[in-house]
């Protein structure tokens, strides 16, 4: 049975080898990395990449399997919130905050590139979004029920729009502009019960 300092340094070099992964295929592109520079740059040896990891594809997958608790979490903190609108809103601002990244976009370009290639990757890309998914089908579904959120909304498909405008952000993404306040201002009008005058400046 591995002791637990084996498996604490083994996650560690799993961990720095997918960070250093990450930064080099959003700069370089999944076909200009190697694993050697993988391995550089993570300051371990050459064979250490293949000794943790299958492949290539197996270490870029990795960039999106570390997601997956985070998610989850995200989303169990937002669920025990007692305003739906607010955790919604919450999630966004969470969501949004790497793509302050400078490496950002080149990750999801490269991203949009790989997916098709890798039936894996597809897998794990669409579980996460489907941990997003639920999560604010759920909250948009409870602000319905409460009178906060408009309720000719499909709530299942207002919140695949919420996670669309959230992955704009980071295909826009620039270091130097916080897209979070207008990701707020666009969910807050997006999920609004109508009202009866438009407001101000808003007009026909």
């Amino acid at each position: 049975m591995p002791r637990p300092v084996d498996l604490e340094r083994s996650a560690a070099r799993r961990e720095a080898i997918t960070v250093a992964a990450a930064d080099l295929f959003a700069r370089h592109g999944f076909e200009n990395t190697t694993a050697t520079d993988i391995a550089r740059a993570a300051g371990l040896s050459s064979g250490t990449v293949f000794y943790y990891f299958t492949d290539k594809r197996a270490v870029f997958r990795s960039i999106f399997e570390r997601d997956i608790p985070v998610l989850r979490e995200l989303v169990d903190r937002a669920l025990a919130c007692d305003d739906p609108v607010a955790a919604v809103l919450t999630m966004v601002d969470e969501l949004a905050a790497d793509a302050l990244d400078p490496n950002a976009s080149g990750i999801l370009v490269e991203l949009l590139r790989q997916i098709d290639r890798d039936p894996e990757l597809l897998r794990v890309v669409t579980g996460n979004d489907a941990i997003l998914l639920d999560g604010f089908t759920t909250l948009i579904e409870r602000g319905i029920e409460a009178g906060a959120v408009d309720p000719g909304l499909d709530a299942r498909e207002a919140a695949a729009w919420i996670v669309h405008l959230v992955d704009a952000a980071y295909l826009g993404a620039d270091p130097a502009r916080d897209p979070r306040p207008m990701l707020r201002r666009l969910v807050t009008r997006f999920l609004a019960p109508p009202t009866a005058d438009p407001p101000t400046g808003e007009q026909g």
